[in-house]
């Protein structure tokens, strides 16, 4: 299960970032995870809940984005989205298709709460 090293490493950015504004805790995040990271949306999230206790982030919310399949076709350029892989290219029928996203793993988006000082 990698998705605890995964956490371990999201929470040394989540901690860094909301010491950076000085915020007294993190109340949610949100992750955009490609279809090929590797990561399994359920076991980061469960991972998340057993990490954020006694950090900056106990009670946080986690909200994981799935990112689908993008493609670009190397014969006219065409772009596609897809929810599974395709092999040939909408647009121009092209089997000279490229991958060029849906295996990243992105932190989003995180919310702090700061003191009115």
């Amino acid at each position: 299960m990698h998705e605890l090293s995964i956490v371990a490493s999201l929470f040394e950015i989540l901690e860094d970032k909301a010491r950076e504004q000085n915020a007294r805790r993190i109340t949610a995040v949100t992750i955009r995870v490609g279809r090929l990271s590797g990561v399994v949306p359920e076991l980061l999230q469960s991972a998340f809940d057993m990490y954020q206790k006694g950090t900056l982030a106990d009670g946080a919310r986690l909200e994981v984005e799935v990112v689908p399949f993008d493609f670009r076709c190397r014969a006219c350029g065409g772009t596609a989205f897809r929810e599974e892989p395709g092999v040939v290219c909408a647009a121009c029928g092209s089997k000279d298709i490229e991958l060029v996203g849906g295996m990243d793993l992105v932190v989003e988006r995180i919310e702090v709460e700061v003191d009115d000082t």
